[in-house]
């Protein structure tokens, strides 16, 4: 009985968060607040910023054997089954990215606020053969 469970929870995996994007993006706000252009243009960006990293400390990812979960505050948002994924796409790897997939219903558009490397090697290892490579 209690050997199931664990097999259940060893192949959970939980992203450690990181927060390069976020300081990035409220970085290059600040630099623009430094120059001649508007204001408003540098608030915005480090606005956008700080809601970056305020959801990198709330939002977690979780693999499981059959799905990929949204978790904030360790609360359920939303569950991605596998056997519903099409595709999948790291755009930018060099920077901090954005993770793209597509499900049978819609198209799914995440700025990486995890770990990269943790992420693609679960992807790789869930979805692999439904990755999107470059050519």
């Amino acid at each position: 009985m209690s050997s199931s469970s664990n097999k259940d929870t060893s192949d959970e995996v939980i992203l450690k968060p990181m927060y390069r994007l976020p300081v990035l993006i409220i970085l290059t706000g600040l630099i623009i607040l430094l120059t001649p252009a508007a204001k408003w243009i540098a608030l915005t960006i480090s606005i956008f910023g700080l809601f970056l990293l305020i959801q990198s400390f709330t939002l977690k990812l979780k693999f499981t054997s059959k799905d990929l979960i949204v978790l904030q505050l360790d609360k359920e948002i939303r569950r991605f089954p596998y056997d519903q994924w099409l595709a999948w796409r790291i755009f930018f790897p060099k920077l901090p990215g954005i993770l793209y997939f597509r499900e049978t219903a819609s198209p799914h558009l995440l700025p990486i606020l995890f770990d990269k490397e943790m992420l693609e090697s679960q992807l790789r290892e869930r979805v692999g053969s439904l990755e999107i490579r470059n050519e």
